[in-house]
């Protein structure tokens, strides 16, 4: 199974909020759900989703790896830990959320108890998170490209990240934007406004059809259901070559997320 395109971010949804969030983007018609362990709501999204009518069958679940569970005895049973939480026999997408920090644990070791995981039935699908073209290499060695699903990276019209991208591509690795709407930053762009107004859609859509006619999964999040409709409508919105350029002429290389001890070298 392909990695929808659309799905819904969860980071810094916690507790009450994160469950109502998921139980309004089911109704609305979500069905693609992105977590990490480190998010700290895995319970809560287990909670909405045995709640929801919906079969897990039509649901694509991704949750995160976190840098303390890369070891190959620790991988694994966190991974069993978060299905218990997730309410779930299975995810359909586990990435590896953060190369390790200092490399304490290299990326064959991780790589290859991801491995491990998916030939036990644990995930469907593997794939990383934040990484680089270098690390992007030591994964491919380690696992071969053909099993690695996605690269989910920091991307935006302001950090549009084309060495990665490009590297990406011709691996057959898809990417999947985070932060796609840059923190809102993005939405106050003259640029994405005036198409916006144009096309009578508002800066989020506009900047949500620029990432998936660019070919990337994207996964915004909301606590308001009217805004996750709205964000979903954005797959039906046309951009035109003219709109998709000016907006490619906005990266500045400017990234939101670099924490210290986690980031890795980034590419320019």
């Amino acid at each position: 199974m392909n990695i929808p395109s659309f799905g819904l971010g969860t980071f810094r949804l916690k507790d009450q909020t994160v469950i109502d969030s998921v139980t309004n983007a089911l109704e609305v018609g979500y069905r693609a759900i992105d977590t990490a362990q480190i998010y700290g709501n895995e319970a809560e999204i287990g909670q909405a989703l045995s709640a929801s009518p919906v079969s897990r069958d039509q649901l694509f679940l991704t949750s995160k790896i976190w840098t303390d569970n890369y070891a190959a005895d620790k991988l694994i049973p966190s991974l069993k830990d978060s299905l218990h939480k997730l309410r779930t026999d299975y995810l359909d997408l586990t990435l590896i959320h953060w190369p390790s920090p200092g490399n304490a644990v290299p990326v064959a070791e991780f790589m290859g108890a991801l491995a491990q995981a998916q030939q036990q039935g644990l995930t469907r699908q593997i794939g990383v998170s934040n990484f680089t073209i270098a690390l992007m290499r030591e994964a491919i060695d380690a696992v071969g490209s053909d099993r690695i699903a996605t690269n989910q990276i920091e991307l935006h019209p302001y950090l549009q990240n084309k060495k990665v991208v490009a590297f990406a591509r011709e691996h057959d690795i898809a990417i999947t934007s985070y932060m796609t709407l840059g923190y809102g930053k993005v939405l106050q762009d003259p640029v994405v406004q005036a198409i916006a107004q144009r096309l009578q859609a508002t800066p989020a859509q506009v900047v949500l059809a620029w990432a998936l006619h660019s070919g990337f999964a994207v996964i915004p999040s909301s606590t308001n259901r009217a805004h996750l409709q709205s964000n979903l409508a954005a797959q039906q919105l046309q951009l035109s070559d003219a709109d998709m350029a000016a907006m490619a002429a906005l990266d500045r290389n400017e990234r939101i997320t670099s924490p210290e001890g986690l980031a890795p070298e980034w590419d320019d």
